[in-house]
């Protein structure tokens, strides 16, 4: 025998207020307004995705300048070397033939050129600076920190070191 009126009967599923709510939320309430804020969010969307290739095509310009200012400098660097040995060959020089004078010329223009493409040499005449030149000695003088000699000239491209004077520096004598 069982008790019926110990069981109770679940009552029935009643909507609850949240859920109200919920189904409230999902439809729209103004299907203009909805569209105009998506309109407006799309907007936005494509604005920034422009500005940001606006950003990278000008980032992109600007690395390709400075590639371009400094792509030469391996073959300017070796043909440094080619001055060098023209400068010592006209060191030795004792007379002024008409070869000598023209050997002179290859050198100017060989210099004009290189300086066209951003070359400049870095003066090595009076105080020593260790961003601009390479203290190979000391020796002693009247003051500290001047350039004594010069073993090799240094070169900037475009305002970067591309090699350092090689230089001897005085050292004041106490």
């Amino acid at each position: 025998m069982t008790d019926k009126s110990r069981v109770k009967e679940a009552p029935a599923e009643e909507e609850t207020p949240t859920e109200e709510k919920e189904e409230a939320a999902e439809a729209p309430a103004d299907p203009v307004a909805e569209a105009e804020a998506k309109a407006e969010k799309y907007l936005d969307m494509a604005r920034r995705l422009q500005a940001d290739f606006d950003n990278y095509r000008k980032r992109t310009e600007r690395d390709n300048a400075e590639f371009k200012k400094f792509a030469c400098s391996s073959i300017i660097t070796d043909l440094l070397t080619v001055v060098d040995d023209l400068d010592r060959a006209l060191g030795y020089v004792d007379e002024e033939t008409d070869f000598v004078v023209g050997i002179r010329g290859v050198r100017t223009n060989l210099m004009k050129v290189l300086e066209s493409n951003g070359l400049k040499e870095i003066p090595a005449d009076g105080d020593f600076d260790p961003n601009y030149h390479e203290a190979l000695c000391v020796v002693e003088g009247d003051e500290d920190g001047k350039v004594a000699e010069v073993f090799q000239k240094g070169y900037t491209l475009n305002g970067k070191v591309l090699r350092y004077s090689k230089v001897k520096v005085t050292k004041k004598t106490a």
